[in-house]
């Protein structure tokens, strides 16, 4: 991925504010003591944690406020996606950190999954001004990073969810069995629940709908999913639909996904458009959706836009 810088980082010396979300799956208080002294030798950091939904999002926009040049994030996707529409359409930098149980977005930019090896690629990352001016998606006025689910998506991330406790300690298996749970007891894998419109046509008739602002869509273990090559943070943004939840078909999707660069363009029972702009979803009653990974409740309508250029990245110096 290639970088430019934003001009106004100036390698060392940067004020930085470190969100610390304690509770996300791989956080620990020993960990973030040493990422954060590793940050503070060559910059001014402080640190603040979170304590509630929505917490990160008051403290990226306090930091845009009081002058911070970099906003580095040490949690899940949930927590890093919440710091983000703190910092839209400013001039402050994100840099996220892997601190849940899948990192999709710190993964997809190139950082390894281990904090601290991802501390060291963002403290290099600044010293070489590596800054990136990136596009996001939109969904009813919230910002995502890579994705939206919904349908069926979203309802396996409410299973995961309730089980949130489990999460810390059985991880990529817990969504898995939710998956597995979720397509035999609680989602109607008869009736459509949903239509897609957008540029090149759309369906009537959804089961599962994804839209995505960058590939993979997650990752099982250290197999990422690809199922759109396409979406790029320089790019459009990529709308799939899937017609049927029948077990073949998901079967195929999914070994299909799994092979590095694989493309679900073309295949049967799939409805897949790229470059898109404006996405518009509309339930055959309420369908639950999810954003960055976080279950966000029921809707019978959403609208998704994709924005360019509108937020600053911290992004590694090799990819």
């Amino acid at each position: 991925m290639a970088a430019g810088g934003a001009g106004r980082f100036g390698g060392l010396g940067n004020k930085i504010l470190l969100i610390v979300n304690e509770t996300a799956s791989s956080v620990t208080a020993r960990g973030r003591v040493v990422i954060q002294k590793a940050l503070g030798a060559d910059h001014e950091v402080r640190c603040a944690e979170t304590t509630r939904r929505g917490h990160a999002t008051s403290l990226a926009r306090g930091a845009v406020a009081d002058g911070t040049n970099v906003v580095v994030v040490l949690g899940g996707d949930g927590t890093l996606n919440e710091a983000a529409n703190g910092l839209v359409g400013s001039d402050v930098a994100l840099a996220p950190l892997p601190g849940g149980s899948t990192n999709v977005f710190a993964r997809s930019i190139g950082l390894p999954d281990d904090p601290a090896e991802a501390t060291a690629a963002t403290i290099e990352a600044l010293e070489a001004n590596s800054i990136r001016r990136v596009g996001l998606g939109s969904v009813n006025g919230r910002y995502f990073l890579f994705h939206v689910g919904m349908g069926f998506d979203a309802a396996v991330v409410e299973q995961v969810e309730k089980r949130g406790d489990l999460k810390r300690y059985l991880g990529h298996p817990l969504f898995v069995y939710a998956a597995v749970t979720t397509w035999a007891r609680h989602y109607d894998r008869r009736t459509p629940s949903l239509a897609v419109r957008h540029r090149d046509g759309g369906v009537d008739d959804g089961y599962f709908a994804l839209c995505l602002n960058t590939n993979p869509y997650t990752y099982l273990g250290d197999r990422p999913l690809d199922v759109a090559p396409e979406a790029t943070l320089d790019r459009g943004l990529v709308c799939l639909t899937l017609r049927s939840l029948s077990l073949g078909r998901l079967s195929n999707i999914a070994a299909t996904a799994l092979r590095r660069n694989a493309e679900l363009s073309g295949m049967r029972g799939v409805d897949y458009a790229t470059d898109l702009d404006d996405i518009v979803v509309e339930g055959h009653g309420p369908f639950p959706y999810q954003v960055d990974g976080d279950h966000l409740g029921d809707a019978e309508r959403l609208h998704i836009t994709h924005e360019a250029d509108i937020l600053d990245l911290v992004v590694p110096t090799e990819v």
